[in-house]
This record gives structure tokens, sequence and C-alpha cells, in this order.
């Protein structure tokens, strides 16, 4: 039997990530996005206790806890953009998030809040500790930067290099359970791991729960942006998964065949 080693990789040093979807945004000085549904909670989940400032004008429409570093947010009606401070209790660092909320049903995935630090150096002296971030998830976070941050936030990583992409058509094996079209977007190198990101759409009728553990490849790390694929037509059909494998790219970690082109069915 084929086995898929699956690891998911959490950005937090010491935060362990079960399979369920976790959103990740990095702060770097630049104010985070962050959706409500009115009537449900949403969890943010931070490195260090926090204190919340919000506006007094949304005091009574907003239930704001915070426990341990853990945020907890429930919307009693809409509201419009809104901006609230996240203070660090020990440090006094404000992290700015800005959260609007809207009417709906959508059950919306805990966001995990990673602050930017210099990446660190891969190469570390005989007798130095290691790096305290793992390399997997420095370069997941790289990737993330690449496509969806301004280029001037992206913060450098010696000895990242980007690496051509190879057929893509042979990633469309990576999800045979679930109607989606697989398309790499881009791939990067550090040492002996590689990233890959992968846009992925719904081709079918109703919504996709994505699982890292139906993803047929022999990955180190697996990292959805989103914990689900919205009905097909609509902006949430569409996200983008990291997948880090070690000691070649994604390609080569495939473990079924690629599909056959669909002309290959009519010849002879």
């Amino acid at each position: 039997m084929m086995r898929v080693l699956i690891i998911i990789l959490a950005v937090a040093a010491g935060w362990c990530s079960a399979v369920g979807a976790v959103e990740v945004k990095y702060w770097d000085r630049l104010p985070l996005a962050v959706r409500l549904t009115v009537g449900q909670e949403r969890v943010l989940m931070l490195d260090e206790d926090v204190r919340v400032g919000l506006p007094s004008a949304i005091a009574g429409k907003l239930r704001v806890q915070s426990v341990g570093g853990t945020v907890y947010l429930r919307a009693a009606e809409s509201l419009p953009p809104t901006r609230l401070q996240l203070q660090s209790v020990k440090s006094g660092d404000i992290i700015l998030i800005d959260i609007e909320a809207l009417e709906g049903s959508e059950a919306l995935e805990p966001v995990k809040i990673v602050a930017q630090a210099p990446a660190p150096d891969v190469k570390t002296e005989k007798g130095t500790a290691p790096a305290a971030t793992p390399v997997p998830v420095v370069l997941t976070r790289y990737a993330a930067q690449n496509l969806y941050a301004p280029l001037r936030t992206v913060a450098p990583l010696p000895g990242v290099r980007r690496v051509p992409l190879s057929d893509s058509v042979a990633f469309s094996s990576l999800l045979p359970t679930e109607r989606v079209s697989i398309k790499a977007l881009a791939a990067w190198r550090l040492g002996d791991y590689w990233v890959t990101a992968v846009k992925i759409v719904n081709r079918g009728p109703g919504k996709v729960a994505l699982d890292p553990r139906h993803l047929q490849a022999t990955l180190y790390a697996a990292t959805f942006q989103h914990a689900d694929l919205g009905l097909t037509g609509t902006p949430e059909d569409t996200t983008v998964a990291y997948l880090v494998t070690r000691g070649g790219d994604l390609k080569h970690a495939l473990l079924l065949p690629p599909p056959k082109p669909e002309a290959a069915d009519h010849e002879s």
C-alpha cells in the first residue's frame, strides 16, 4: 500500500496544528484583514498573550475574549471595516487587524498571526545552535509572501533560489478523489528543500473540503491557504497550496502517474 507522509508544520515554534486547516497571516507593519461571519466565532492565534483594543462604537456589537495568546471574536451584527489593536502584554508591541463582519453561514477557519522576523541563516557554524525556525516553515512563508505580499515587504532569504516548474499536467494527480484542476504557480529551493505553490480550482458541483491526507505525494509539509473550496464560479472556488518536498521537486514526489493527454485516448 502506498503511503503518504504529510506533516502540517506550524509557523510558531512549539505550536502544532491538527489536520484542520488554518489561515496563516504574517504581520509586517501592514494591517491584516480578518473577515467575520455574523453570529459565528472566529479564532485568532498568536505567539503570546495580547490585549485587544477596539473602538467604543462597536463595543456592544463585537464580543472579544483574549486568553493565553488566543483571541475569540464574535460579531452580533454586520460591521463595516473596523481596525482593532492587538497589544502584546509582555513587550507592548502592537499588531493591527481590520475586521469586517458580514451575514452568511460560512464557517471560517482559525487565523494564525505570525510576526515577521529576519529569516534565519540555514548554514550554521560548528558548535552553534541551529536556527529556531525550521527551513520548511521559512520556505513556505517566503513562497506565500512572493505570491501575495507587496515585493517591498518580502523579507530576504539567504540561499533561496527560484527553480523551473515541471509540466503542470503531472500535478493533476495530486487530488484524484476530487473534481479540481491543479496548476503549478512557482517553486523555490533552499538547501535540500523545495516548495511548490499550486493553484487548486473547484470544477465540481459542490464545495470541496481540503484534506492534506488526500494528497497523493510524499510530502514533508503541506499548507492550504484556505480550509475548503467554494462553489464553482464564486471567488471562493480557488485557493493555493504550498507543498514542501525534500531531496527532490514535487514531480518526483508524486505517488500516482500523471493522466494521459486527452488525445491519447483516441489513438489506435
